[in-house]
């Protein structure tokens, strides 16, 4: 079971940060977990809200405002360009998440694939694995209509129904650890599909126990190193 450190070892660090990444890699995560939006000017940033006011005391839309405004505001915000770069550089892997709905559509999956492409021989020779994951059905299906060979996680909650999930072309499955509490047969039903299993957010040890059990490939967590150390004892 691989560990993804979500938006970085986002419990001790500010969220999706450089500082939260590198402390990820101390912790030892075996990947990071990012979440994109595109800037006004096509830029795309590392950011969770629609804006910028639960982390950085601003009302400032990401969607509405440039790059460079984006910077000023928060200067610790990073770029896909930024974290490609560095996951390459510590051979770590990358859930990529884009984030829907948004008024620029599919720009997003569109920019970061040609962004994966460009660094597709840096990618391989690094070892690491790149994944698009998407809760948008139709986010899934754009990266599989521009390049098949990216893998990608359709994300699960409970208001998606799994209709949805048994027809999406993802190869991974990615249910929240709610619903793996409520139903552990899921993991089986996800499995039974040949798909992958990636988890999301598990930071309880009960929970961490239950995920190794399942045989969850991918967990997402806040806490890394205390997941490891976790896994360790089990």
């Amino acid at each position: 079971m691989k560990i993804y450190a979500h938006r970085g070892a986002s419990q001790d660090f500010p969220e999706m940060t450089m500082a939260a990444y590198e402390e990820a890699v101390k912790q030892g995560a075996d990947g990071f977990e990012c979440d994109l939006r595109l800037s006004k000017d096509g830029v795309a940033v590392l950011w969770h809200d629609a804006d910028l006011q639960r982390c950085a005391n601003n009302k400032a839309v990401v969607s509405g405002s440039s790059y460079a405004q984006l910077k000023e505001i928060y200067p610790q915000i990073l770029t896909i360009d930024e974290i490609l770069d560095f996951a390459i550089s510590q051979k770590r892997s990358l859930l990529l998440e884009t984030k829907h709905p948004v008024p620029s559509r599919t720009a997003i999956e569109e920019l970061l694939v040609e962004k994966i492409n460009s660094k597709a021989k840096e990618i391989k020779n690094s070892g690491i694995e790149v994944n698009v994951m998407s809760f948008s059905w139709l986010a899934i299906e754009r990266i599989k209509q521009l390049n098949n060979n990216i893998e990608t996680t359709y994300l699960l909650n409970n208001y998606i129904p799994w209709f949805s999930a048994q027809y999406s072309s993802a190869r991974s499955l990615g249910p929240e650890i709610t619903q793996l509490r409520k139903d552990p047969g899921l993991a089986k039903r996800i499995k039974a599909t040949g798909r992958k299993l990636n988890v999301w957010t598990v930071d309880d040890p009960s929970d961490i126990s239950l995920c190794y059990e399942l045989g969850v490939d991918n967990l997402i967590t806040d806490r890394p190193g205390f997941v490891r150390e976790i896994l360790r004892n089990i």
